[in-house]
């Protein structure tokens, strides 16, 4: 009979075992706010907060010399803002606070990557993804061509990679020849591919202020139980044009990663480990059902073993330390 223990005894064998992201592999996602002086806490998500540009060295500094390489930013502004066509979004002759981080992050950190989140939610009196037509029915063409005009205006103040989460059908198509007509800019895009109508963004739309109106986001969300949609539109997104693509959110559905790498082991994986899974962390650790730190490691072994190459969570600045 084989004997497995005799493989892992030492604590070095332990380590030829181990399956631990990299810090190169984090991505920190940050919220950014107009003003001066602003540190606004998130009452769903611990230790989250939305920052004014004007802070923002100040927080990242002591990241990106522990390690931090990458950061994705979303906006957040008020209602006041906010139109039918998400015009503070970009792209409409207006500059949001979005522009303002990248143009100040890329001269204050040269070297860090700056990934920019591309979609209207947070931006749109509706609270949609999209564009609606009169009818209140999502229009898909006007949508692409107002997320394409977002996605060039934010690699033009710096963008390194532009990342479309709205779900549009061919928006990556449409946002590629768009950014080819600059070839100058040289910005990847990142698909959020496989992005699914989960139960798990409820803090995240807390922070960013973005529940949807009228009707829900399941008629361009990925059914929960959809793998075959999942794999679908991974492949879709890549023969359009994506750089990489993204499984969102995780941990439920690890088996679609898995399956993505198979089909396409040259391709740099993504996933979002989003607010939801975030904060039940939190809440789980809080109430001594275990060490945060040894479930947060397995989480990340688990998202590692399954193919993942970068990892969106908002434990990356507990994971600078934790992976020393």
């Amino acid at each position: 009979m084989d004997k497995l223990h005799p493989l892992f005894v030492h604590p070095t064998q332990k380590l030829w075992n181990s399956q631990l992201p990299r810090k190169s592999q984090l991505v920190y996602p940050l919220f950014v706010v107009d003003g001066e002086n602003q540190k606004q806490p998130i009452n769903s998500m611990p230790n989250i907060y939305r920052y004014s540009v004007d802070l923002l060295k100040e927080l990242l500094e002591p990241l990106v010399i522990k390690g931090l390489k990458a950061v994705l930013i979303f906006g957040v502004i008020g209602n006041e803002d906010k139109d039918e066509f998400g015009s503070m979004a970009g792209g409409l002759g207006k500059e949001s606070c979005v522009h303002k981080a990248l143009r100040l992050l890329k001269q204050v950190f040269p070297q860090l990557l700056l990934i920019t989140d591309v979609c209207l939610c947070a931006y749109t009196s509706h609270g949609h993804c999209g564009i609606l037509t009169k009818d209140g029915y999502l229009d898909n063409q006007a949508s692409i061509k107002r997320l394409s005009e977002c996605a060039l205006s934010y690699a033009q103040a710096g963008a390194d990679i532009v990342a479309p989460s709205d779900m549009m059908d061919n928006r990556v198509r449409a946002i590629k020849e768009l950014l080819d007509q600059h070839p100058n800019l040289r910005v990847p895009i990142m698909s959020y591919s496989s992005k699914f109508c989960s139960a798990l963004y409820g803090p995240f739309r807390d922070v960013c202020c973005s529940a949807p109106q009228k009707f829900d986001r399941s008629s361009y969300q990925l059914p929960p139980g959809s793998r075959q949609l999942a794999l679908q539109a991974a492949e879709r997104d890549l023969k359009e044009g994506a750089g990489y693509v993204m499984v969102k959110p995780i941990t439920a559905y690890l088996d679609i990663a898995a399956e993505i790498k198979r089909r396409h082991p040259d391709t740099l994986l993504a996933c979002y480990h989003v607010s939801g899974e975030y904060s039940m962390l939190h809440a789980g650790a809080e109430k001594k059902l275990f060490d945060l730190k040894r479930v947060v490691l397995e989480y990340m072994e688990g998202f590692i073993r399954s193919g993942i190459d970068i990892i969106i969570t908002y434990f990356t600045p507990e994971l600078l330390d934790w992976l020393e």
